[in-house]
């Protein structure tokens, strides 16, 4: 007869907890323990070096470089044999059984007084899954429930503790491929009543509505049509009021040369609760899918995003040219084919080398990505003759020559 575990929720805050052996199963374990506020003493000869970096710099773990001794489980609550010696895990078992302490056994599940679930946390929630000792299964089926709460097939994640009625959340949605805005992100635009979307946010996230959901055209066009932000901070703090779950979709990271800390600031001092979910940004994403990294060792220390909506001469621009000049790391230009002519001449004029490598990538992470290689001095005119526009990313130096 097949014996089902009985679940339940161990409440381990401030009790001894024993790990024996610190190899990956170990270091699998514990962060979750050490999170659940056990007192953990891990007993091993040896350990892994993820395991060795927990001990002193994680509050609540102890590592005993030594073998295991009969008698170690002394006072704890809770065991764990994860040794690679069945005979060294059976002794724990055995100890552990004669104690009458619950023992997780974990080369062979069956042996020990207690199976460990396939875990994930949720939005408040903590969701486990046993299939008898099957680990494979049970990861299996714990990835598939998470998968699930994440794309909404399973609606009670309607009651996840931050989709706030009443309440704006900033969401970037990343560099344009709908893949890769977060999974926190993504969940909040399928709990949204409202949805206040930039021109740079990916369009197929707005496909993928349901469509009860109100979707607002922000517009912010560069050099084209916008609408207000004044308009857009009244727009959010109107439907928040109205009790509706409002996101205001962005492209990128919404704090990265976005005006979203100004939609934080009009809604706090509104009363309306926000909160605020990074994107990835297309200053870092879009060089990495070109087959550019940003840093890279023994070529450069240092990298810079600058902000190319403004001519270097205009009163209003708080770069400092001459500066970014000397510099030999990379420079990130972003918003800045419309003026690339006069970056390029104030880089070159500044000490920048005019045969400095350019990759100029427009509609970066889209099927529509398209690559320009270039030098600095000629960049411009080869811009031109492609006829490149906005939405584009100039990467500058060492690196943009790399390519895959």
């Amino acid at each position: 007869m097949t014996e089902n575990p009985y679940l339940a929720g161990l409440r381990l805050a401030g009790r001894k907890v024993v790990v024996v052996g610190a190899g990956s199963v170990a270091q699998r374990r514990l962060p979750l323990l050490v999170d659940s506020g056990a007192e953990v003493t891990v007993i091993a000869p040896s350990a892994t070096p993820a395991v060795e970096a927990l001990d002193g710099r994680r509050p609540g773990i102890t590592l005993v470089s030594r073998t295991y001794r009969d008698g170690d489980l002394a006072g704890a609550w809770y065991a764990i044999a994860a040794t690679d010696d069945p005979e060294v895990n059976a002794a724990v078992v055995a100890e552990a059984d004669g104690r009458q302490i619950f023992c997780v056994r974990a080369d062979r599940a069956v042996d020990g007084s207690a199976v460990t679930p396939a875990t994930f946390g949720y939005s408040g929630l903590s969701v486990g899954v046993l299939a008898g000792g099957e680990h494979n299964r049970s990861a299996a089926i714990r990835s598939a429930i998470r998968e699930a709460l994440q794309d909404g097939t399973i609606t009670e994640a309607q009651a996840a503790a931050d989709v706030v009625r009443g309440g704006v959340a900033l969401v970037g949605g990343g560099p344009g491929d709908p893949e890769l805005i977060t999974v926190r992100g993504r969940r909040m635009l399928f709990h949204a009543d409202v949805v206040v979307a930039d021109r740079l946010a990916p369009p197929e996230l707005l496909a993928e509505l349901s469509p009860n959901v109100e979707v607002v055209d922000a517009a912010k066009i560069p050099y084209g049509r916008a609408m207000a932000q004044d308009a857009i901070n009244a727009l959010l703090i109107d439907r928040a009021r109205a009790g509706k779950f409002v996101v205001r979709l962005k492209g990128g990271d919404p704090f990265v040369f976005a005006r979203g800390y100004e939609e934080v600031q009009a809604c706090a001092e509104a009363g309306v609760p926000v909160t605020v979910v990074p994107g990835v940004t297309s200053a870092i994403a879009v060089p990495a899918l070109a087959g550019v990294p940003v840093t890279h060792r023994a070529v450069n220390h240092e990298f810079v995003v600058v902000s190319g909506h403004v001519a270097p001469d205009d009163p209003e621009s708080l770069v400092n040219w001459d500066a970014l000049a000397a510099m030999r790391g990379t420079i990130v230009l972003l918003m800045a084919i419309e003026r690339i002519e006069q970056f390029s001449a104030i880089l070159q004029k500044g000490g920048r080398p005019a045969d400095t490598p350019v990759l100029v990538v427009q509609h970066g992470t889209t099927p529509a990505q398209h690559t320009l290689r270039a030098t600095l001095a000629d960049a411009p005119e080869k811009i031109r003759a492609e006829g490149i526009r906005p939405p584009a990313i100039v990467i500058i130096g060492a690196v943009a020559d790399f390519g895959v």
